[in-house]
């Protein structure tokens, strides 16, 4: 992708999933990779996998949904590796039930993480964009906040919130000379999915569901997305903004 390069790329939730196959692509692409995870841990395994890969990256550790603890990220992060130039807003939680078997607490939780926790990040990362008159965002919402998903309500909210904010900010942002995108993926065998389904055989049953449902057959995996996103982080989509792009092996399609 053209110019990725000696960019600095910071990716949230670059831990495990698809945030990790995300800093993966971005690094083979020659950017140096900020790895944020609430998991240091998991972000560190990533940085060894990107260095043992001849790539830079770094890892860092914070709570998306503290604003303070963002903003002291970002500044770590552009102290050890420069202005970021492209931010992936990957990080995501929730947890199934039905609507009417969900409390306030959990709503409070899942809406932190999956919509104010971008609105974090791009508060903390934009103004410098902004004042470099350049910069590529990307963020990672879900089908379910474009079709809706049972036993996801809040979720979906926040995902179709996310939609939403990135097409306003696109508008915003474009006399600036910064992009912003959404990336829709469909179901996707991941550690979150996989909490959400479960191994009880009422978990197999919507795995084998979707499955069918979807035309090519098969839930999608980490590596289905970071090409998309690395696009969209490049100089090739320097004209496109405010879009929102599903990937799902065809079960939606959108016009």
């Amino acid at each position: 992708m053209l110019g990725l390069k000696d960019k600095t790329a910071l990716v949230t939730g670059g831990g495990s999933g698809i945030g990790r196959a995300i800093c993966l692509r971005m690094a083979r692409e020659g950017a140096r990779v900020a790895v944020l995870d609430i998991n240091v841990e998991n972000a560190q395994e990533t940085v060894g996998l990107i260095e043992d890969g001849g790539g830079t990256a770094a890892a860092f550790g914070a709570d998306i949904a503290d604003y303070e603890a963002i903003r002291a990220a970002v500044a770590s992060v552009e102290d050890a590796l420069g202005p970021v130039d492209i931010l992936v807003n990957n990080a995501g939680w929730d947890h199934a039930a039905g609507f009417l078997e969900t409390t306030p607490e959990l709503w409070r939780k899942v809406i932190d993480i999956n919509y104010l926790g971008p609105i974090h990040l791009q508060h903390a990362v934009l103004p410098g964009m902004v004042a470099r008159g350049s910069g590529r965002v990307v963020n990672i919402a879900s089908d379910a906040g474009r079709v809706g998903s049972s036993g996801e309500s809040v979720y979906s909210g926040c995902k179709a919130g996310v939609i939403a904010l990135t097409k306003t900010l696109a508008r915003e942002m474009a006399r600036a000379g910064i992009t912003l995108n959404t990336v829709c993926p469909g179901p996707t065998d991941t550690p979150l999915f996989r909490s959400f389904a479960g191994d009880t055989e009422q978990g197999e049953k919507l795995v084998n569901a979707l499955t069918r449902a979807i035309p090519m057959k098969r839930l999608g995996q980490p590596q289905d997305y970071p090409g998309i996103v690395a696009f969209l982080a490049s100089d090739d989509a320097a004209y496109i903004t405010g879009q929102t792009i599903s990937v799902s092996g065809g079960l939606t399609m959108h016009g």
